[in-house]
């Protein structure tokens, strides 16, 4: 049978929703100056294909989930959309590896597309292709919930962690990290983190909710379908709307120092 974020598109969609949050915000090199991925929520201005690792992150994304629908479409067999897939995802890979640019995300695809091959290889079923990203939607929709109910929005952990400076070693040894948890005593910015966290619980549950009827029923077409059009552009959709929360409340937070100058 058959299904992140993340495609190889999911395997690839939750390699660019977690590993897609995680790996392509390692893809500056890409992309020029625009932040990506989940580093993007802290920069000034957001640009959607900065976000998504530039034109070449979003081919590595949905490259390998296209060709396995399509191949399968075209052939109802399973090892050839087995083979286009795995092949295009490890090519993508080796000319990482020959240019020397960074293989985070490139390498987490891999991954995901991997298991997601061996899965169908083994049971036969080519449904069972998407099955790892139907663990990985679960894994990230569960603990994504439980934040939001004991107010520790993941939205505000990952975006408050950013600015202290969690991803420098030296800021973290020097101590200029303490205290980052003040954002939690204003009402206002945790009602938005809340809500932005909702928007993951709502992108996550969306893609278990329309997929899962699909795979059961072993509509293989279709659910690679679903699957390409909630990977990335869902994804990024949702991170998009996840910025406008966050930098909607850092705006207003500085009118008021804004309006005394005038």
């Amino acid at each position: 049978m058959n299904d992140i974020a993340v495609p190889p598109n999911d395997a690839h969609d939750n390699s660019v929703v977690a590993s897609q949050a995680n790996a392509a915000a390692e893809e500056t090199a890409d992309t020029g100056n625009g932040a990506t991925g989940i580093k993007s929520l802290t920069a000034d201005e957001f640009h959607p294909l900065d976000a998504i690792g530039g034109v070449r992150g979003l081919v590595e994304s949905m490259l390998p989930g296209t060709l396995f629908v399509v191949v399968f479409v075209i052939t109802n067999e399973l090892m050839p959309p087995i083979i286009a897939a795995g092949g295009t995802a490890l090519a993508l890979m080796i000319i990482r590896l020959i240019q020397r640019t960074p293989v985070t995300q490139a390498a987490s695809g891999l991954v995901g597309i991997a298991i997601g091959v061996i899965w169908a290889w083994r049971s036969g079923e080519a449904a069972d292709y998407y099955l790892w990203g139907f663990l990985t939607n679960a894994i990230y929709f569960v603990p994504i919930v439980i934040s939001i109910l004991v107010r520790w929005p993941i939205v505000g952990i990952v975006v408050e962690g950013l600015k202290a400076g969690f991803t420098d070693a030296s800021r973290i040894e020097s101590g200029a990290t303490k205290g980052w948890t003040k954002w939690r005593q204003d009402p206002v910015l945790m009602r938005r983190y809340q809500l932005a966290s909702w928007l993951w619980v709502g992108l996550f549950g969306l893609r278990l909710a329309v997929q899962l009827p699909l795979y059961f029923a072993d509509q293989v077409a279709w659910l690679g379908t679903a699957r390409l059009i909630m990977g990335l552009p869902l994804w990024a959709a949702t991170l998009w709307l996840t910025w406008i929360l966050v930098h909607q409340r850092a705006t207003r937070a500085t009118q008021p120092d804004q309006t005394e100058h005038h």
